[in-house]
């Protein structure tokens, strides 16, 4: 097995390996994919050892995971403008990634991702559905 590298391609698109081309909507849906895996993974942490941050980190998880996916399908499908969709969606993972990430941390009593890591991931969510409310109020027909 060989290591897994990526490699710009001149039209956009990564490889990894043979035949498979890492796109924006590929990438998106294996975060989502990967939240959906964690969030539930933190939900029943959160039931049955962790608490609430873990459940609250379990839950944004979840739900954004199914988001992508809707809001990904959407891009695809040519309902919201697909520049500024990918740009919007990008901002919503890495914001949910790391406002998840901080609670995760605080939940098992290990310190925190970094100062103001919840604040930041929470903005940047934000700004991703401001923006992918905007990619679908300005779209062109």
């Amino acid at each position: 097995m060989g290591s897994l590298t990526f490699v710009r391609r001149s039209r956009g698109c990564w490889r990894n390996g043979p035949g498979a081309d890492m796109t924006a909507t590929r990438l998106h849906l294996v975060l989502a994919g990967l939240f959906g895996v964690c969030g539930v993974a933190l939900l029943a942490a959160g039931a049955h050892l962790a608490g609430s941050n873990a459940s609250t980190a379990g839950l944004m998880l979840v739900l954004h995971a199914s988001a992508v996916i809707a809001l990904t399908a959407a891009r695809r499908s040519g309902l919201v403008g697909n520049a500024s969709a990918r740009v919007g969606v990008s901002l919503i993972l890495v914001g949910v990634a790391l406002f998840s990430a901080d609670l995760a941390v605080r939940a098992f009593d290990a310190g925190r991702l970094f100062a103001f890591a919840a604040p930041i991931g929470g903005s940047l969510t934000i700004a991703g559905w401001l923006v992918v409310s905007l990619a679908a109020a300005i779209k062109r027909d």
